[in-house]
């Protein structure tokens, strides 16, 4: 009888303690309520100030999948001394995801099904970053900095963080590689840029260092190159090359080379339609005739950057219309084989008056833009790990390295050792296999912050930057002026873009002038249909929003 009493008593005391066990968490809220879109992994909230780097609260081991929308990015986490040191410090790893083909068909497979990687870096422009924002795809980078981060604030630039911000107030994306108006009065006489006008030094001066501004002077260089030079170690030259062709055209031939011709952006406060300039028509033309006259290869209408870049490595252009960072390590190897055949910057396509070239230098939209998804594995880590690399100590560490590896302090100024210093100008992607330095991982590099560490250029590097001094320009009003995402001004861009990537092959490989004459009538004529009118004026919209925005920055 005792015993089944004292049982009793037992079995009540045990029943009474998971009542209130059960009572507690559900009035806490605790493991009763949880966020299907928060995985388990969440740092808790941690009370920090914007002086309190936030990722030091937490340097456990993580990884997060980072997407990056360029087939050509070739390196891994992990593997050099670099990324090692700063998953050492701050406990975060990367893995890298990047698309095997085609990046708007790998990007918009992302967007439809709904999850995204960690962290996601695209082209500033690239349609699909207004259709993860509009998709509520990626989270609030301003929000996630209030609730987890306040350093992300202090690390970041006020006025790119304005720049980015959404009609709804938040900000989804950060920019690299960006330069503010603050930062032009700052750094603006040290700026140059990356588009260049391209010749082989040792073939170039071997046809006389001829004049190629004009188009009969072009045409008759790219003729004697290639008739002097028939074949390039067994394989035939390539007379002229360019960024690759895609279903939007080709940059070579829209921007960089209107910027060449010093053609206008606007005029007198309204944005002016640089395509249908009469000089850029001219030299449309020109680039038409050349294939008439067997001057174009059909590689280039084909050929992807990978193709593109083992050509340049085997010298086989002779001349190009490129960025001379995207030949970085194509032109270590040449100056390696003999420094007489690396790539050299010259004067060439040019308007009729000659006029020098309004070259694009850094704007404060930047190079690419990094988003943070909402399907994030940890959003405190990510949002921690985002600001540690847009602070100085970030950009140290991925620039410099680790102190004794990469670098010393060397007559009182942290740079290079001597040997890291060779490796980089000898052998660029020897470089980034063995150190992972020097913007090997560009995501959230700030040029601006890193030009204190930034060694002299020399050859075959110096020349070309050279070259861009003094024709280098702001061009940040007018950047990110195209509609994207699915607004009906975004549709009809997306359309205008697709119909200008047909017919722009079709005009240079046009038979007869006549032929490229109709190719371009019908193209205009298209153009007008597609509603044209509609994304001009959208476009003058934002610029005049944009010359608003920039005056402020500048207050």
């Amino acid at each position: 009888m005792n015993q089944t009493w004292g049982m009793k008593r037992v079995l009540i005391l045990l029943a009474s303690l998971v009542l209130i066990f059960t009572t507690a968490c559900s009035s806490s809220g605790g493991a009763e309520e949880t966020d299907t879109e928060t995985p388990d992994t969440e740092t808790p909230a941690v009370q920090l100030t914007k002086d309190d780097p936030g990722w030091k609260v937490d340097t456990s081991p993580i990884t997060f999948d980072w997407y990056l929308n360029f087939s050509w990015f070739p390196n891994q986490w992990g593997v050099d001394p670099t990324t090692k040191y700063i998953t050492e410090k701050t406990g975060v790893s990367l893995n890298f995801i990047v698309p095997a083909g085609n990046e708007s068909e790998k990007m918009n497979t992302l967007i439809a099904s709904g999850k995204l990687p960690d962290f996601i870096t695209l082209d500033k422009g690239d349609d699909a970053v207004q259709k993860m924002i509009d998709g509520g795809l990626v989270l609030p980078l301003n929000e996630l900095a209030e609730e987890y981060d306040p350093y992300f604030f202090t690390a970041s630039d006020a006025a790119k963080l304005s720049w980015y911000t959404q009609p709804d107030g938040k900000v989804y994306a950060y920019p690299n590689a960006s330069s503010s108006p603050k930062d032009y009065e700052q750094y603006g006489d040290t700026y140059v840029s990356n588009q260049v006008f391209l010749v082989r030094k040792d073939m170039y001066e071997a046809i006389g260092s001829p004049d190629m501004r004009t188009p009969e002077g072009f045409l008759a260089a790219l003729e004697a190159a290639k008739e002097k030079f028939p074949d390039v170690n067994g394989q035939p030259l390539i007379p002229l090359g360019m960024h690759e062709f895609t279903e939007n055209g080709n940059y070579s031939l829209e921007g960089y080379i209107q910027n060449l011709l010093a053609i206008p952006k606007e005029k007198d406060g309204k944005l002016y339609d640089r395509a249908t300039d009469p000089e850029y028509v001219r030299w449309l033309k020109t680039l038409r005739t050349a294939n008439e006259k067997g001057l174009l290869s059909k590689d280039i209408f084909i050929d992807k950057r990978p193709q593109m870049e083992e050509k340049i490595a085997q010298g086989r252009y002779f001349a190009m219309i490129y960025q001379r960072s995207d030949l970085a390590a194509q032109q270590n190897t040449l100056y390696a084989n003999d420094p007489n055949s690396v790539y050299i910057a010259v004067d060439g396509p040019s308007n009729t008056n000659l006029d020098t070239p309004t070259l694009d230098g850094p704007g404060i939209s930047g190079w690419t833009v990094t988003l943070i998804s909402k399907n994030v594995k940890d959003k405190a880590r990510a949002i921690r790990f985002l600001s540690y690399l847009n602070s100085e100590e970030g950009n140290k560490d991925l620039y410099l390295g680790e102190k004794g590896v990469t670098y010393d302090t060397i007559d009182g100024k942290d740079q290079f050792k001597p040997e890291a210093l060779e490796l980089l100008n000898k052998d660029r992607s020897a470089f980034d296999k063995e150190y992972g330095a020097s913007f090997t991982f560009w995501m959230l590099m700030n040029t601006n912050i890193t030009a204190q560490w930034t060694p002299p250029s020399v050859e075959p590097f110096k020349q070309m930057e050279d070259w861009t001094k003094g024709k280098t320009v702001s061009a940040s009003e007018f950047e990110l002026l195209n509609p994207t995402g699915n607004s009906p001004e975004g549709i009809i861009n997306t359309k205008l873009a697709q119909l200008w990537g047909k017919t722009l092959p079709k005009l240079l490989m046009a038979e007869s002038e006549a032929e490229f004459d109709s190719v371009w009538t019908e193209y205009q004529e298209k153009r007008e249909k597609e509603g044209l009118a509609e994304v001009l004026a959208f476009q003058q919209k934002k610029y005049e929003e944009n010359v608003t925005k920039l005056a402020e920055f500048l207050k």
